[in-house]
């Protein structure tokens, strides 16, 4: 008996210590939803990515790297999107080579900065010059698409050996980083390839391609329109209602025989290529995992952008046929900013910009993506340019980061709004912490600012905090009774989390307490407090 107790005690203790032990092991990165918003989660805590994309080639030397990162962690970033390629990972079939990786890693965490890797692999832009050279070199194994009847050097989605070689090569990478980086967190998502979809043509005519397109559209991709048909994007549905909204037949049949239903078509060829890649990588080391597109705009045909790509048209697509994807994301340069940013963010996909611009435009964008789509990170291209380190981007980088706990904060609860201002859109309302919200262009000494960003969230009640620059802002009481006046502003900073105050803002600095105002001239932290009154 006692021995049986001896037993049972020594079991009962093993089996603690191993529960303690696996709740202590850090968990990888992940996406979680938090209320209002899909947030990223780093050692647990949300965390928003003040981030910048890389140059292609620059990552490929950690010589050429070795006093880049410095300057970027100058500049008020704090993770960076950094490409690795499936030609440098795998130069020899089957031995694979991370010394670029470790040293990437190193030369991060030297400068407390975080990864994000871009897997640079069948294809990058629509074109396929990343794939090593046994792959290249072999068309018969690895086969190519075809254009107008005659191969392209692009490689096509239905080469099962590709899809297989650059699975497992992916697959090996994402081990190496379980190995290497499960405990440091350095990595924190995984880009798969880059701006797919074929170029120059509105599909792949290859005869592989033709017969998959003469064959039935699969149920699986059936069985989500039907199952979504209500809150499918809206060109999508029309497309397929108007063909009859069938459940069966081909692709032409199913979507009609146009340029749409050959990039449907490719949409799904491509994701489903996608999604057998991120699969096989996620079953080594679950990070997050987006795609990025090109974005083709509504009236491009085709085939000018990459046919096939995640365009908002394709989205659900995309979401039927790659699930393991956590994230569908635009490369984002076009001047509507807003327009495109809204229509990727869906309640099933939240907004993150891993390219778009820089400078004056990306430090005014970044405060409306966090601030009305719940960003969970923005990314300008090219970060590691010749340029001043001090710039608009940077400054605004350096005002979010110290305001970033109260933002992520503010985005679960819904308690913030973003927005861009200029002379053909100088005002937006909005409703916030029970309040009308009036924000427009500021104008000091009688010059209108031409240009106004920034954010607003609540910060208690009757109680706010703005950071932006060129606006000005005055608040209605939702009772027609009731007027509203502006109790308090202060302008300050925020160190390590704590709020320090600076002047407090009144006579020509508020208009005499009719505005609580943001000069154009700088980007600022204010609070201000308001009062109503009969």
């Amino acid at each position: 008996m006692r021995l049986r107790l001896f037993v049972l005690s020594v079991l009962v203790s093993i089996s603690l210590s191993v529960k303690t032990l696996h709740a202590q092991q850090p968990t990888a990165p992940y996406l979680e939803k938090r209320g209002a918003a899909t947030q990223l989660l780093v050692d647990g805590k949300p965390y928003l990515m003040l981030s910048g994309e890389l140059f292609n080639s620059s990552s490929s030397s950690l010589d050429y790297m070795k006093p880049i990162w410095p300057k970027l962690a100058a500049e008020s970033l704090n993770t960076v999107l950094t490409p690795i390629s499936w030609e440098l990972v795998e130069p020899t079939e089957g031995k694979f080579d991370f010394t670029l990786i470790d040293g990437l890693l190193a030369q991060a965490r030297e400068q407390h900065l975080h990864i994000v890797f871009l897997w640079l692999a069948s294809w990058k832009n629509g074109k396929s010059s990343y794939p090593p050279v046994w792959v290249k070199n072999d068309t018969k194994r690895f086969p190519r698409a075809y254009e107008n009847g005659n191969p392209v050097d692009i490689l096509s989605t239905f080469g099962t050996a590709t899809e297989e070689a650059d699975a497992r090569a992916f697959a090996a990478v994402m081990q190496h980083l379980r190995e290497v980086d499960s405990q440091d967190h350095t990595v924190l998502m995984m880009q798969v390839e880059n701006e797919v979809g074929i170029l120059g043509d509105t599909r792949d005519h290859s005869e592989a391609a033709n017969r998959a397109f003469a064959a039935a559209v699969p149920a699986e991709l059936t069985r989500y329109l039907a199952d979504h048909k209500d809150s499918l994007d809206p060109e999508l549905r029309e497309l397929w209602v108007a063909n009859g909204a069938k459940t069966s037949g081909t692709w032409a049949e199913v979507f009609g025989d146009t340029a749409r239903a050959d990039e449907i078509f490719m949409a799904w060829h491509y994701a489903r290529y996608v999604q057998a890649v991120a699969a096989k990588g996620k079953a080594a080391y679950p990070l997050p995992m987006y795609v990025n597109t090109w974005l083709g705009g509504n009236d491009a045909t085709p085939g000018n952008y990459p046919s096939g790509g995640p365009q908002p048209r394709v989205l659900d697509i995309w979401k039927a046929a790659a699930p393991s994807i956590d994230i569908i994301a635009p490369d984002l340069y076009a001047s509507n900013f807003a327009w495109w940013a809204s229509r990727y963010h869906r309640p099933d996909n939240p907004l993150w910009l891993p390219e778009t611009n820089g400078g004056t435009a990306g430090a005014a964008n970044v405060f409306y993506a966090i601030g009305e789509h719940a960003a969970i990170g923005f990314s300008p291209f090219g970060i590691d340019s010749d340029r001043d380190t001090v710039n608009d981007l940077g400054q605004s980088y350096s005002v979010l980061a110290s305001i970033a706990p109260l933002i992520l904060d503010a985005q679960s609860k819904a308690a913030i709004h973003g927005f861009l201002l200029t002379e053909a859109h100088p005002a937006v309302d909005f409703t916030l912490n029970g309040y009308i919200v009036h924000v427009s262009l500021d104008e000091i000494f009688g010059h209108h600012a031409d240009s106004g960003y920034g954010l607003i969230m609540a910060d208690g009640p009757d109680a706010f905090l703005g950071a932006g620059k060129g606006f000005r802002v005055s608040f209605t009481s939702r009772s027609l009774a009731t007027h509203v006046g502006l109790a308090s502003v202060d302008e300050g900073a925020f160190a390590d989390g704590k709020w320090t105050p600076g002047r407090r803002l009144n006579g020509d600095e508020n208009d005499q307490g009719t505005y609580w105002r943001f000069d154009p001239r700088y980007t600022k932290i204010e609070k201000a407090s308001v009062y109503q009154f009969q």
